[in-house]
Order: structure tokens, then sequence, then C-alpha cells
């Protein structure tokens, strides 16, 4: 493998458990009902793919004015923590050092996703970032995937993609790349469609064995 594509939000920091209760914060104040089956249908997707196939529920409502409510949750008291999944930061200075490219594809916007790197000390050990707004379509579209591969000019097939969740799985497999699964916010079982399943980053090596 010559590059390695990482997504951010359970995969390089354990931050999806904040998430699911920002939106549950906002369904709640919109009068939505909703259980742990809805909230993790946001699990590794654009927020606004997913409001927008539910557009009904909020009437009246536009998207963004919807994203920038649930952002407004952030300093919301009693939200859980965000920390680093264990040998997040090792793998990819192992990655950086080896002088493979690193990218990072998030479903998460770019301040956020540049403010987070930068806390866990990576931001600038990558070669290109690819958010939110740098697609047309979120994952499980394969096209973030794609786009950073043009980026860092080499072959989808040569790319490995490091995901915890199901939609960034299925993205990356459409993309034709080589996917390790960490089971940070979904159990292995369900990460069946990745080549390798880890329960964190820890022992990860690079370049990955044959």
């Amino acid at each position: 493998m010559k590059a390695a594509l990482f997504d951010l939000d359970g995969t390089l920091i354990n931050s999806e458990r904040r998430s699911m209760a920002m939106w549950s914060m906002l369904l709640e104040r919109h009068g939505v009902s909703h259980d742990e089956v809805v909230l993790r249908e946001f699990m590794g997707r654009r927020g606004r793919d997913v409001l927008a196939e539910r557009a009904h529920l909020f009437p009246g409502r536009e998207i963004e004015e919807l994203i920038t409510e649930v952002l407004s949750y952030k300093d919301h008291p009693g939200l859980p923590d965000i920390v680093p999944v264990p040998g997040a930061a090792e793998l990819i200075r192992a990655v950086a050092a080896y002088g493979s490219p690193i990218a990072v594809v998030t479903s998460a916007g770019r301040d956020w996703a540049e403010e987070r790197l930068a806390r866990i000390g990576v931001r600038d050990l990558l070669d290109t970032l690819v958010s939110a707004l740098d697609v047309t379509v979120g994952k499980p579209d394969p096209e973030g995937f794609l786009l950073a591969a043009s980026r860092l000019s080499v072959d989808p097939a040569d790319c490995v993609v490091f995901e915890d969740s199901i939609a960034g799985i299925v993205a990356a497999k459409a993309a034709g790349m080589a996917c390790v699964g960490v089971a940070t916010t979904h159990a292995g079982t369900e990460l069946t469609a990745a080549d390798l399943v880890v329960a964190d980053l820890t022992g990860v090596t690079w370049p990955p064995s044959a």
C-alpha cells in the first residue's frame, strides 16, 4: 500500500458519543421521536445528507439552519469528552516517517477537523484533508476517498482506509480501496465488510503486512 487514508471521528478521535448527544438534542428540540437506531444513522455520514432525507420532519426549516443549530450545542455542559483513539497519533507518525502520503477524509466540517487534528498533534503530517463541503455526495458514496487519492496522485487500489463506520467502510470498498475497520463505535461483527477489523490503532504497523 502506498497511501493511508483516515476517517476522523471515531477513527482518530473518540467523538461519536458526543456527536450522537448533539443530534439527540436537535431532534428533541424539534419534537422528533428517536432512539439509538435513528441516531446511529448519523454515524459516519454528513449531517446535512441525513437531514435532507428527513426534511419532512422539520417543516419550514432549512438544512443549513439545522446544521447551525446542532453546532451551537458543541459547548453544552455535560457532553462526553473527546479523546484520541489509542494508537492514532502514533500510527500517523509512523506512516509519515515511512514517507507514505496521508489524507484524512471526514464527514465533518473543515474547521472542526483542523482543530481536532491540531489537538492530537498530527495536522502538519497530512498531505491533504477532504472535509464535508469538499464533496457533492458524502459517505457511503466513494467521492471523498477518490478525491483524496486524486490529490495524492495515488491509484485507489494502492490506498488503505482506516474507518470506524459502516458508511465509511462501504465508501472505501466502493472506491476500490483496502479497508481496516476500527471497532470503536460499532461492534467488530458489524464491520465485516472491512478487510481487517481492529479494536483500536495500537499495534497497527506501517507499512501493513501483506
